[in-house]
């Protein structure tokens, strides 16, 4: 038996676990709703690994209508998942996945207790963000800001809900609320930022004695006050914290249930390949059981940018305009796309989309990165539509760990700003996305009248919306370049 046979899992097809059967049934289900005909060609579809992509799009596409349908299929899809996906506690026997977060499974056994640190530095009375080298303050990050906004690398709206925390410094503490960080050590997550400013975290990561040692190290010069679930004992902190949610997910649910103060309950969760699946799954199931007990608990989410997301009409403009105003490439893409038989340097939209639909998949990832995101994606939209506060934002193209060891995409990223992308260091990226948390926690902005807007407020796409060409047809050229740059 391995560790994918326990906790929470992905049902038996023919007497394996099929993430493909999965996955194909979950898109076919969300579909099925409003578009029918996508959910019969979803669950037709022969190849799920290489021709994902076709029907994860047309999830996004088949909810431009109307407001209900982009609800109806995220309602659709997150129902699919809770039916489809099960829990194992043991690995011989599967139990419909409330089983791990309501009452069949039982009270949870060895509940974990909280270990509170208060750390030792003086909380900072201002917003500042690292940014190649230093850190911005005042108008030195207004300017960033701006330029970003010039230079297409953000949309307008998140200079204007950064600038708005940056002018209530006092918003940074987030008073009144405890801050769930689940993945507490991602390196795209808040929990530093938030700590340095004087939040209230509970940390949430796997049981791994090197994690806690390194982030309780990082974390102790902080302000903040850090909850830490830990098994009872007088031994070494970093020897008895934290939960494994995949297979860990009663008492993890338990745990976080019974946090003092409003809770933000933050996934940060990443991992490869079907695990991730597994794991977003955990973090759905734990955030349906917890936002059912604590109805005031507001939600938070990063999505990634290399998805598909539905774009505003200035986006597809300023993308128009870059395709007719870039003279180097004018000369190189026609026999381009010519010998590659129209693959590369494609525009990015057709002029005049309202909304433009942006495509900046990339195929390596795979459908089971998709569907742990657009797990998230529907959690989101849900439950924005029921009155819950929502903070979902788009996080700029970033160096992270598990970028870089992607040689491909790594190569890809060196050579992204050839075609107007920035790929932004882990430290500017997460201490951007947290501000906007607090923005979004404190300033509390209106819903927008579709979920895409919604999706598309904030958003730091790092330039793949309003780059001239379309992400993939370029990513071939912008791997190679970085590849010769790098050497």
């Amino acid at each position: 038996m391995t560790a994918g046979d326990r906790g929470v899992v992905f049902p038996l097809d023919d007497g394996r676990r099929s993430t493909s059967a999965t996955g194909r049934g979950v898109v076919a289900d969300a579909l099925r709703p409003v578009d029918p005909v996508g959910a019969a060609a979803a669950q037709r579809e022969t190849n799920w690994r290489s021709g994902y992509l076709t029907h994860f799009r047309r999830l996004v596409e088949a909810g431009l209508p109307s407001y209900a349908d982009a609800r109806s299929i995220a309602e659709a899809g997150l129902a699919s998942v809770h039916e489809r996906m099960r829990w194992s506690p043991d690995g011989t026997d599967d139990q419909p996945l409330t089983a791990a977060v309501g009452g069949s499974a039982g009270a949870p056994t060895g509940l974990v207790g909280t270990e509170v640190h208060t750390g030792e530095g003086e909380p900072d009375t201002a917003l500042t963000i690292p940014y190649r080298g230093t850190r911005l303050a005042g108008d030195d990050l207004r300017r960033r800001l701006e330029a970003w906004v010039d230079d297409g690398v953000v949309e307008p709206s998140l200079r204007d809900a950064v600038t708005a925390v940056l002018e209530n410094p006092e918003w940074l503490r987030l008073d009144g609320r405890t801050v769930v960080v689940l993945g507490a050590a991602a390196e795209m997550g808040p929990l530093r930022s938030l700590l340095r400013w004087g939040a209230t975290v509970a940390a949430v990561d796997l049981p791994r004695p090197d994690l806690w040692t390194r982030l309780l190290a990082d974390t102790r010069g902080l302000a903040g006050r850090l909850l830490v679930p830990a098994r009872a004992g007088h031994g070494d902190l970093a020897e008895r914290a934290g939960l494994d949610l995949l297979h860990d997910l009663p008492v993890a649910t338990a745990w976080v249930t019974g946090l003092e103060d409003h809770l933000v309950l933050g996934n940060y969760v990443y991992a490869d390949g079907a695990t991730n699946v597994r794991v977003s799954t955990a973090v759905d199931a734990l955030t349906r059981a917890v936002t059912t007990t604590r109805s005031d608990t507001a939600l938070s989410f990063l999505a990634t940018p290399t998805d598909v997301f539905a774009v505003p009409p200035d986006a597809v403009a300023a993308a128009t305009e870059a395709y007719a105003s870039r003279r180097t490439s004018k000369v190189l893409r026609v026999p381009l796309r010519t010998l590659s038989g129209g693959r590369l340097l494609r525009r990015n939209y057709v002029p005049g989309e309202d909304p433009g639909l942006n495509d900046s998949v990339v195929l390596q990832q795979g459908p089971n990165y998709l569907l742990a995101k657009r797990i998230q994606r529907w959690r989101a939209t849900a439950a924005r539509a029921s009155g819950t506060t929502v903070s979902f934002k788009v996080a700029p193209p970033t160096r992270t760990r598990s970028v870089v060891k992607n040689r491909a995409l790594a190569a890809a990223y060196s050579g992204a700003h050839r075609f107007g992308v920035e790929v932004f260091e882990p430290g500017t990226a997460n201490t951007l996305m947290a501000a906007l948390l607090v923005h979004d926690l404190v300033a509390r902005p209106a819903a927008q009248d579709h979920p895409w807007q919604d999706e598309a407020f904030a958003a730091a796409h790092g330039g793949l919306w309003r780059s001239a060409y379309d992400p993939r047809s370029a990513l071939g050229l912008a791997a190679l370049l970085g590849a010769a740059s790098a050497r």
